[in-house]
């Protein structure tokens, strides 16, 4: 590692971040119960953990360019998931096997030490399609005892520790401990186009053995990424993001869908999947991590989508992109429900009138048919069979999300200032996006439903 490399980001970082700041803090569409960047870009949730009293957010980050750039792991700590600090960035690109970008990864927590699994990116220069050849993709592990600073950051894995049959994507590990042992999941493309997980086991968190491969019998993708492997009481979930996946009806909607496999049997050996489950139906959903907390599993995930044909208005203001609230995972069966953690009412100030409502927790009481009109801009309708979001205005080309549902009996909306979350019947289905209604629009027109609506307070965040 160079020490003055290091600095120098360090330092550039810092400099971007006071600069642009007030720029990005003043823009009208800056969020207030949702975690964002200061400057730049965001993506994927990272190293998502409780280590002692602290929530840990880790995030993709990319302060000198709000539409993409190089990656680094930006860093926000809790204590009670509403008042945050703002960290210096944890993870720079500045090791040899990951020059170009600190990609996705976990983190594994022993003894109040933070074990800092991710993917390093390398490009190499030449004529290479980055795909097949030209790309190094590596394992690496950072150490951090006090939850701050990294004290170590060593390379574990690199291309020829892959199996031979796989492209140059393999990345965004996922640690965990059982039975005594440790075991990694890896997101991968095989040559021919197929997306698979890798399953690794190890002794000591740093000698990686592959010992299972978990895929479809059908081609189900290219590629699955951000791969989350789980039990929920007492039922196996596989959690990944699969890329290449063509709409089916009112499925796959969006240009990569993410969700999960319900998995019988033993991941370390003989296994099947069960049918894959979305997780989400809006425009603005990408990359969940899940982490252990207690006795409960939360999730967050990016709100927002690679590659989408739509856009954020933010950039024009140096950022872009948000996390969405923290949710608690619910078993039914072998599907997942997904509801925001109970900390987050606790945002909820004076109820409001519909007509006055702007940023707000709507809680919906519904009929068999009815329609939200939420700041004149989006509408959400419901009848038998399916629940529909269309954004007719401020959608930066975003326009109708379906969702197919039985019936609609509840409905809770977290509507910040620019997105709503929308979710059917206690987590059943969920549909997040983004939207941009013009700042000085308010206010809900409700048919078919009763309705309490409280206005939303923000999160409290400090920069240390």
């Amino acid at each position: 590692m160079s020490n003055a490399l290091q600095r120098d980001l360090v330092r550039l970082v810092r400099r971007i971040e006071q600069e642009d700041g007030p720029r990005a803090a003043a823009d009208p569409f800056r969020q207030n119960f949702h975690l964002m960047p200061p400057v730049g870009w965001m993506n994927d949730p990272n190293g998502l953990c409780r280590c002692g009293e602290w929530y840990h957010v880790f995030y993709q980050y990319g302060p000198f360019d709000p539409t993409g750039g190089v990656k680094m792991w930006g860093h926000y700590r809790s204590r009670d998931l509403l008042h945050w600090e703002q960290l210096p960035t944890m993870l720079y690109p500045d090791q040899p096997w990951d020059i170009h970008g600190v990609y996705s990864g976990s983190a594994l927590v022993e003894d109040g030490t933070m074990y800092l699994y991710y993917t390093g990116n390398v490009k190499f220069a030449g004529d290479y399609d980055y795909i097949t050849t030209g790309r190094g993709h590596n394992t690496a592990l950072a150490v951090s005892r006090d939850g701050v600073t990294v004290e170590s950051n060593e390379l574990l894995m690199e291309n020829k520790d892959y199996p031979s049959d796989l492209t140059c994507h393999v990345r965004d590990p996922k640690v965990w401990a059982q039975d005594g042992k440790y075991y990694m999941v890896l997101g991968a493309r095989t040559k021919e186009d197929r997306g698979e997980l890798l399953v690794y086991e190890s002794e000591d968190k740093r000698h990686w053995t592959h010992i299972n491969t978990l895929t479809t019998p059908e081609k189900f993708g290219y590629m699955w990424e951000c791969p989350d492997l789980f039990c929920l009481d007492g039922q196996w979930f596989l959690q990944c993001s699969p890329q290449g996946v063509e709409q089916q009806g009112n499925r796959f909607q969006n240009v990569y869908t993410c969700g999960y496999f319900p998995l019988y049997g033993d991941f370390r050996g003989e296994y099947t999947l069960g049918n894959f489950q979305e997780m989400d139906s809006g425009f603005d959903f990408y990359a969940p991590q899940t982490f252990v907390d207690g006795d409960r599993r939360l999730l967050l995930g990016w709100m927002g989508m690679p590659d989408a044909p739509y856009t954020n208005p933010t950039v024009e203001q140096g950022w872009q992109h948000c996390m969405t609230v923290p949710c608690v995972l619910r078993r039914d069966g072998d599907r997942l429900l997904r509801m925001p953690a109970p900390e987050i009412d606790a945002l909820r100030g004076k109820h409001v009138a519909p007509e006055d409502a702007r940023v707000f927790d709507m809680v919906c009481r519904t009929q068999s048919k009815g329609r939200l009109v939420i700041r004149g801009s989006a509408v959400i309708e419901w009848d038998e069979g399916l629940l529909r979001l269309t954004i007719d205005g401020g959608g930066a080309g975003r326009t109708v999300r379906c969702a197919d549902v039985r019936t609609v009996q509840t409905l809770r909306v977290l509507a910040d200032a620019s997105s709503l979350e929308i979710f059917v019947n206690g987590g059943e289905q969920v549909l997040s996006t983004r939207y941009y209604p013009a700042p000085y629009m308010h206010g809900v027109t409700v048919f078919g439903a009763e309705t309490e609506i409280w206005e939303m307070g923000a999160l409290q965040i400090t920069e240390k």
